[in-house]
């Protein structure tokens, strides 16, 4: 289609929008994430990401956490 072609349907009536309207509370916080092509290759929807994520998480936890410096010390 040329741009010459694409007309706005009637009823597509957009003038009472407010452009911006969601941008503060979506920049306030979303849990939105892009997956990369060859990701979403393999995670076709939020349950297998979810599911993934879990072992991820379990396996780190697992992991031995470093020894924290002791506050004080020099």
């Amino acid at each position: 289609m040329h741009f010459e072609e694409d007309v706005m349907r009637p009823e597509y009536d957009l003038r009472g929008g407010v452009r911006g309207k969601y941008y503060k509370q979506y920049k306030e916080g979303t849990n939105v994430v892009l997956l990369e092509p060859d990701v979403a290759a393999v995670f076709r929807d939020s349950e297998s990401v979810n599911q993934a994520r879990r072992v991820l998480i379990k396996a780190a936890g697992q992991l031995e956490q470093p020894a924290s410096p002791k506050a004080g010390r020099s």
